[in-house]
């Protein structure tokens, strides 16, 4: 059957610009997502008081976009791909810090360092929540934070099991500290580590002084959705405290990761 509208092309006459085309768009895009089941083109026109052709223009263009998509072959408008993705990250990622929050505040309780939960975002790394430590040295405030994949414990976390890409180029990993790695195959070569040990650690990486350890949390699929990591001064922060440490970060992100539905070895672990 044929679709209800089809894709015009650009330049179509009574095409719509600027910004009364935004504000059209934009307006049929809010009935699809308010709507209780799929909505006919035909229904969406007509309640935004607009020619069909413009409305099957305006939402072919939302269709290639991913904020539309058909349903079945009567051309029916629900939300698209692009919507849901937003709308399961925010709802994963409210889940992710309520089921976290005990979690943070006992390892904080437990190491007396900076405890965080991370998750991948475009261009670095993202705190999501916080637990501080008793000490009055500490690894300051991260939440509301964004910061380099290559020269962190959680961005190495994300690096290593694929929710990040590292730049491209010898010149693309900045440095940051004396301990920063710059060189691209010294980087793959950690990354290598970090999936063999199950965590990452960073000292002296992003900043003088600071060191880092953070281990994968996984959601139900297997996909590492969110880093847990401990940070603290490298006066507290020893090798061998690090070492301590880490066996306990492992245990608790293994705890959370089943808590959101990850079954080791089962068949979607990854």
């Amino acid at each position: 059957m044929e679709h209800e509208f089809q894709v015009c092309p650009q330049g179509a006459a009574g095409a719509t610009t600027g910004t009364t085309a935004i504000d059209r768009g934009a307006d049929l895009l809010v009935r699809v997502l308010e709507a209780e089941e799929p909505v006919a083109v035909t229904e969406l026109a007509s309640a935004a008081g607009l020619p069909k052709s413009t409305a099957s223009r305006l939402l072919s263009a939302l269709e290639r976009r991913g904020l539309v998509e058909q349903d079945g072959e009567r051309g029916r408008l629900r939300p698209g791909p692009a919507i849901l993705r937003v709308a399961e990250r925010g709802m994963l990622e409210r889940n992710l810090v309520e089921l976290a929050r005990p979690v943070l505040a006992a390892l904080a309780q437990e190491s007396g360092e900076t405890v965080n939960l991370a998750v991948p975002g475009s261009s670095g790394v993202e705190h999501l929540l916080q637990a501080d430590g008793p000490h009055f040295l500490g690894a300051g405030q991260w939440v509301g934070r964004t910061v380099d994949f290559h020269c962190t414990a959680n961005g190495k976390v994300f690096l290593a099991f694929g929710r990040a890409l590292a730049p491209a180029g010898a010149s693309a990993l900045p440095s940051h500290a004396p301990g920063t790695i710059t060189d691209p195959a010294g980087l793959r070569a950690e990354l290598e580590r970090v999936r063999a040990d199950g965590f990452a650690t960073a000292v002296d990486e992003l900043e003088v002084g600071l060191a880092a350890a953070a281990a994968p949390v996984r959601g139900a699929s297997g996909e590492v959705v969110a880093a847990l990591s401990i940070t603290g001064p490298t006066l507290r922060m020893t090798p061998s405290r690090i070492r301590d440490l880490c066996r306990t970060l492992v245990e608790e992100s293994d705890g959370l990761s089943a808590r959101l539905g990850y079954i080791e070895g089962g068949a979607h672990a990854a």
